[in-house]
């Protein structure tokens, strides 16, 4: 992955986050990060 490339994907990833808390004004965002700290620890076990 280019650096360029890497910081697209953050700059969307950010403004996505962004946009669902100030617009959206939902708490889904520590739905997913929950989520995908158990998926982490799942993939941990697996390795």
């Amino acid at each position: 992955m280019t650096n360029r490339l890497a910081l697209i994907i953050g700059t969307l990833l950010l403004l996505v986050i962004l946009l669902e808390v100030f617009v959206f004004k939902s708490g889904s965002i520590v739905f997913l990060g929950k989520k995908f700290l158990e998926f982490t620890e799942y993939l941990a076990f697996w390795r």
